[in-house]
């Protein structure tokens, strides 16, 4: 006995690459399953920073609304005084300021410390109808401001609408309120009437959240919470992110003093004719990226926790799943010889059907010239006139032979060709009724010596998909089948129809029935039954009428065969259905 050849290297480090691919799998999978964990716990965190952030600025800003409403309310009633009215409609500016002492004496704060809350002004003026600053005669009593500060108030015209501004000035920030005064007359705007208050928390820290807010007005940025060079790198990020694009509102992450915050910005005053303010507020992120830090240590840890636990059991797993593939080595690798040795064979029998093929296809070829010359001696000699009767007959035979011959030789150069893959059709749209029609008539002039009778059902048209030349050969074929095999005054049945996707043709004669145990080898080729022994003919018909139907697309087969009836049955795909549209193959 042949020895077990020994395992492949393949199947002897199959364990390891096993052990290997059951680890990848496995980590793989706990990796993308905390990987998701962690980035839902993220963004559920993520989430609860936003809310509490944007709890936190619905709580300002709607304290800020309130208040706003409140003294807009306070300065409209202020404006509609009528001591002021008249000083300006009668143009008796100098008496302005002396009626506004009395009439804003319990708006103004004379002690010089305001509550940020309170809706005490900490100055006021009055612009005229050109939107200039109608001068005090004294500082004192409308609240002292520097020239510069003062000039700032100045509008282009006196507002149609209030207008709300901010206004920098040594001591810090102030709200700046502008009050239209409007003409008792003509209900159009003679002058205004600004004051300054306190602004909203501009320099809070609020308490327990971190968050610090200021506000922006002239490239300056209020926010005394945080350092000079805090606030100057702060200013030039937003000038940066404002200059842009045209959002007065958004927000975006920076780094203050070396800690992350998110920075949030919106226009106090959008449309108004002062300067473009913007609250600035920042929202520390240090224990939001902290609590990000604890959950990833936390999952890595779960990771190698389950990484170990898996390692262990894919070792054990992987030992007890290459004990049968390691046992079976010896005989994959006997398969793998015997598989070697068919391979060989199935590689000579292939190269022996293929020199079958060519010898047909050349021995057909070779075979056309010397038929084709014998045929036209054989003529040539009928045409002569001194041949006895009995010599004419037995050369007109001779003339016959040839071309069952020829016959012969261009079925087998047919068959050859289809056997060696290199026939090619030339798929077009055809009427298979006018093929059978032509078909019928070539049958007739030949089945009046045996007084056969045709009988047909056909309609009127049978389109299908294929090329004319072999369509005919397959009717040819079984029309002479149903006549060569029929019995003097018999019967030749032809039916076409129609049935679902498919084009439907039989075929039937009368005669003496194909043996039970023939049937299956009729369509082999050179057989000849018991039936056909006295019948003239080569036995390839039905075979080349089979191959050339399949590759129609079609298929042609015995349906019946009893004492004195026989039925072939051939299908072709409509041209007008999906499986019928033949392109050229």
């Amino acid at each position: 006995m042949t020895p077990d050849p020994a395992p492949s290297p393949f199947f002897a480090g199959f364990r390891v690459r096993l052990l290997l691919a059951i680890m990848v799998v496995v980590s793989g999978v706990m990796g993308l399953a905390l990987f998701f964990a962690q980035r839902n716990a993220m963004a559920e965190a993520r989430r609860e920073l936003t809310h509490a952030f944007q709890s936190e600025l619905a709580a300002l800003h709607s304290a800020q609304e309130v208040r706003h409403g409140m003294l807009a309310e306070r300065c409209r009633v202020l404006a509609r005084k009528p001591r002021l009215h008249a000083a300006l409609e009668d143009n008796a500016l100098d008496l302005l300021y002396l009626s506004a002492r009395d009439e804003l004496m319990d708006v103004m704060d004379r002690s010089g410390e305001v509550a940020p809350y309170a809706l005490r002004a900490r100055f006021y003026r009055f612009l005229d109808g050109k939107g200039q600053v109608i001068s005090p005669p004294d500082q004192q009593e409308v609240g002292p401001l520097p020239a510069s500060a003062e000039a700032r108030l100045a509008l282009s015209a006196a507002p149609a609408r209030v207008q709300t501004g901010y206004l920098a000035t040594e001591r810090g920030l102030d709200e700046v309120i502008a009050m239209p005064i409007l003409s008792s007359e003509t209900a159009e705007p003679i002058a205004a009437l600004v004051l300054g208050f306190a602004p909203f928390d501009p320099a809070g820290q609020h308490p327990g959240t971190g968050i610090k807010s200021g506000i922006m007005v002239d490239g300056v940025l209020q926010l005394p919470a945080l350092s000079r060079p805090a606030r100057d790198t702060l200013t030039n990020l937003l000038t940066r992110e404002l200059n842009r694009g045209e959002n007065p509102t958004g927000n975006f992450t920076v780094e203050v003093e070396d800690a992350p915050f998110l920075l949030f910005y919106k226009q106090l005053n959008p449309g108004s004719l002062f300067s473009p303010a913007y609250e600035v507020i920042v929202y520390p992120l240090a224990e939001s990226l902290a609590q990000r830090r604890r959950l990833f240590w936390r999952y890595a840890g779960v990771w190698a926790i389950l990484l170990a636990g898996a390692l262990a059991a894919s070792h054990l797993l992987s030992g007890r799943l290459s004990q049968p593939v390691e046992k079976l080595a010896v005989d994959s690798e006997q398969n793998r010889t015997q598989r070697q040795r068919a391979e060989a064979a199935l590689e000579l029998t292939h190269e022996e059907l293929q020199r079958s093929a060519r010898f047909s296809a050349d021995a057909s070829h070779q075979l056309k010239t010397p038929v084709t010359v014998l045929r036209a001696g054989l003529e040539e000699l009928l045409a002569g006139e001194k041949l006895a009767e009995e010599v004419r007959e037995e050369v007109s035979g001779l003339v016959h032979q040839t071309f069952r011959l020829t016959s012969i030789i261009e079925d087998l150069l047919l068959l050859s060709r289809m056997d060696a893959g290199r026939l090619k059709l030339e798929f077009r749209r055809l009427d298979l009724a006018v093929l059978i029609e032509a078909a019928l008539d070539d049958l007739g002039v030949q089945t009046d010596d045996r007084g056969l009778h045709i009988e047909t059902d056909l309609i009127p048209a049978l389109p299908v998909a294929g090329e004319r030349r072999y369509l005919s050969l397959i009717l040819q074929n079984l029309l002479e089948n149903a006549r060569k095999y029929n019995r003097p005054d018999g019967r030749i049945r032809l039916e076409a129809q129609v049935q679902g996707p498919e084009a439907i043709v039989t075929v039937g004669n009368t005669g003496p029935g194909i043996p039970a145990a023939a049937q299956a080898h009729i369509f082999e080729r050179f057989h000849r039954g018991a039936v056909g022994e006295n019948v003239p003919g080569h036995g390839l018909g039905l075979n080349l009428a089979r191959q050339l139907a399949r590759l129609h697309r079609g298929e042609l087969v015995l349906l019946r065969s009893d004492e004195d009836w026989t039925v072939f049955e051939i299908r072709f795909p409509l041209a007008d259905t999906p499986g019928g549209a033949a392109p050229t193959s």
